[in-house]
């Protein structure tokens, strides 16, 4: 009796082919998913990627423009200077050997040429300033660590701040245009630090590991973050950041900006890769 009543029961069960057929179907419909899951996927990845691309790329123009400015403003200071300082020198030069000084007493003469000989001299040494401002010679003829170490002993004499570097591993030189961005990135942060940070110490220090060059700038006084940095990067203000940043993708190279981990000072790293060809010292 028990027996017939299941038997109607295993009738109605569903066949091999209706389980091969739900089987099928629910796997077309997980492959139908995933498929659809994949595509907007690649779509959001695509959207992403176009989104970061274009936040480059302005990244870039803001940069490019920061460089431009800073160019178109070095040329405006350079040409003031020639302007107001060397133009004026010389026409004065030029009024003490007029055509009429051949007609004046000879003490008067000597008098001329001794005051035309000093201003000429006076602009001399301006055009050399504005030179030295270019391409520091101490830079050009012995290498970075000797420019480092003349800026940092200027700031030290000038009673300002407590200013001191060690290059730990410099026995060649980078090629020059290398040593002129770096030395002018450092230019940019100290100046930084010497007008925002109200520092009582600004300390610097080199060393090489493998195939890139370190520098890293310490100072007790107020600072920023890497993402103060970035921040900055992104807007419209900080022209000495910019240029920092500029600087460095030329140089390929990067730049950290970051509190220690003893809250106490502030940290810049500079890392750049070395050029294979480089000058022996």
């Amino acid at each position: 009796m028990i027996w017939l009543q299941a038997f109607p029961l295993q009738a109605n069960s569903p066949g091999p082919s209706t389980v091969l057929f739900f089987g099928t179907l629910g796997m077309l419909v997980l492959a139908i998913g995933l498929v659809v899951f994949i595509v907007f996927h690649q779509r959001r990845v695509i959207r992403y990627q176009n989104q970061l691309q274009r936040m480059e790329e302005e990244q870039q123009k803001i940069l490019l423009n920061a460089s431009i400015r800073w160019q178109e403003e070095e040329r405006q200071r350079i040409a003031a200077d020639l302007h107001d300082d060397a133009g004026p020198l010389l026409a004065t030069a030029r009024l003490y050997l007029n055509e009429n000084l051949l007609k004046q007493e000879m003490n008067v003469q000597l008098q001329s040429i001794y005051n035309a000989k000093q201003i000429i001299d006076d602009t001399i040494q301006l055009i050399r300033n504005i030179s030295h401002s270019l391409m520091p010679p101490t830079l050009r003829n012995f290498g970075l660590e000797s420019a480092i170490n003349d800026l940092f002993q200027k700031i030290s004499g000038s009673g300002s701040m407590n200013a001191s570097c060690r290059f730990h591993d410099y026995r060649q030189r980078l090629a020059p245009d290398q040593e002129l961005m770096i030395f002018r990135v450092v230019q940019e942060l100290v100046n930084n630090i010497l007008k925002h940070s109200n520092s009582s110490f600004i300390h610097l220090t080199q060393n090489y590991s493998e195939d890139r060059f370190y520098l890293r700038l310490h100072h007790d006084g107020r600072g920023i973050t890497q993402q103060d940095f970035d921040k900055m990067n992104k807007s419209s203000l900080g022209l000495g950041l910019k240029n920092i940043q500029s600087r460095m993708k030329v140089l390929h190279g990067r730049i950290n900006f970051e509190k220690d981990l003893s809250q106490t000072y502030y940290k810049v790293t500079m890392e750049v890769p070395v050029e294979m060809e480089m000058m022996t010292m």
